[in-house]
């Protein structure tokens, strides 16, 4: 239908469906945006097949996520052809790294935006004669269950890791203000939210670029005096900014979780140096030490690589020793990509057999190693946040303070006769156990 100007006037909404690849920041990015569509009159959809445009929320940080990224395009662009008024429009880490590669490569994309471009989607679908970055933070649409959500309290890093290119995309470090984010938080336990995770590329360094100092730790207190709020969670601790106050701050909280997830990369001096990490092994080890020993229950997470440039055998058995000797709760292994535009691409990759041969061996060790600590728990006792309930079978899935959404364990619970739902804190008996799952009976 034609206006009384002659241009085309939508009498519904625009409907729109975002696509979240990547990491939590790129979550908690899609929210952000989510949530300004809505308040300028989009509506969401479920499937991309029903919208009028398609979003898709990139990641670009190594090869295996960058071609997820290229096949979710390739797929949107397909939708178009069989469509021909679909809008796709491409956002985050591979656009802004990518840009005009994607924009020659691939016709069927009308528009590609950065990270945190969130005026321009708007303005590009017509959308953004509301938008106000003051109130960018106020309109935020939950993508996870109703009952934790993450609080990305900086943007960018300052760190130059030889095989990372995170700063390349996002910048340098940039710290939310401290009174926005305590905002942000008694909003999102005023809706119902009972566990906040932050997240950042380095959560210590929080506060240094605003205050000249690390407020990690002022962050904490403001946050857990906000009622509603049950479990804080820290993730991505670098090891070179975690101070030993932080430690003992958890040790003697009674809502940030015990819970460290600090990702050391490696064990050998030598390949610290080489991936421009900082530190050493023996201040990584002083750091899980003292965490483990005086917080109660801690459960410590962590990430390496293999496979990195000029990791020779030696360097490689030290790791393993290290994962070994530290007995991880949780820990996550990466093969090492080639990014250009990073250090160590001018560097000699290793042959892809060698690193895959690596990360099996470290891999191996650690399923041992989850597998001894969670038949530990068989016989206890222990609080368990609900996620998801089929009643059906009379079962929930819930997870433990040692545990985050997506990338850790799962308690798998029999209900016989009980009844619970979503984001209800339970006691449950662990009777059985496996590498990555506990299973237990509600009390």
């Amino acid at each position: 239908m034609k206006s009384a100007k002659g241009k085309s006037r939508r009498e519904d909404p625009l409907r729109v469906h975002i696509t979240t690849l990547g990491c939590s920041k790129n979550t908690y990015d899609s929210e952000i945006l989510a949530g300004q569509l809505q308040y300028s009159g989009a509506l969401l959809v479920e499937q991309p097949q029903e919208a009028d445009a398609i979003i898709i929320n990139t990641c670009g940080f190594i090869t295996p996520a960058k071609q997820e990224s290229i096949d979710a395009i390739l797929e949107a662009e397909q939708l178009k052809q069989r469509a021909q008024n679909k809008k796709v429009i491409v956002c985050g880490c591979l656009a802004q790294r990518y840009k005009e590669a994607l924009e020659t490569e691939i016709p069927g994309v009308d528009a590609t935006f950065g990270t945190e471009a969130f005026e321009d989607v708007l303005h590009f679908l017509g959308l953004g004669q509301g938008y106000n970055p003051e109130f960018l933070y106020q309109h935020r649409t939950l993508s996870t269950p109703s009952h934790y959500a993450y609080l990305k309290i900086s943007e960018g890093c300052n760190h130059t890791c030889a095989f990372c290119a995170i700063p390349i995309i996002r910048g340098r470090h940039r710290s939310r203000p401290l009174s926005r984010l305590v905002d942000e938080a008694r909003r999102l336990a005023d809706q119902g939210v009972r566990e906040l995770i932050l997240i950042a590329q380095d959560t210590t360094f929080y506060g240094v670029d605003l205050y000249g100092s690390q407020k990690l730790v002022e962050l904490l207190q403001q946050l857990e005096s906000i009622a509603g709020l049950r479990w804080i969670r820290l993730h991505y601790l670098y090891p070179t900014t975690v101070e030993d106050r932080l430690i003992y701050y958890i040790a003697e909280s009674e809502k940030v979780v015990p819970y460290l997830d600090m990702p050391v990369q490696h064990a050998s001096d030598r390949m610290l140096q080489i991936m421009k990490r900082g530190g050493s092994a023996k201040r990584l080890r002083q750091i899980l030490e003292l965490a483990r020993k005086v917080i109660p229950d801690v459960a410590l997470r962590t990430s390496v690589i293999v496979g990195h440039p000029g990791e020779r055998e030696e360097d490689f058995q030290l790791l393993v020793q290290f994962v070994k000797e530290m007995a991880f709760d949780r820990l996550g292994v990466f093969i090492y990509s080639h990014e250009e535009g990073t250090a160590a691409y001018q560097l000699q990759d290793l042959p892809q057999e060698l690193k895959q041969e690596r990360f099996q061996q470290i891999m191996a060790l650690q399923q041992k190693i989850s597998l001894h600590k969670n038949e530990e728990k068989i016989g206890r006792s222990l609080e368990v946040l609900i996620d998801e309930v089929d009643a059906e079978n009379a079962l929930a899935v819930g997870r433990t303070a040692s545990d985050s959404p997506e990338i850790d364990n799962e308690v798998i619970i029999h209900l016989a006769g009980h009844t619970t739902i979503p984001g209800q804190f339970c006691k449950v008996n662990i009777f059985d156990a496996s590498e990555y799952e506990l299973y237990g009976k509600l009390i």
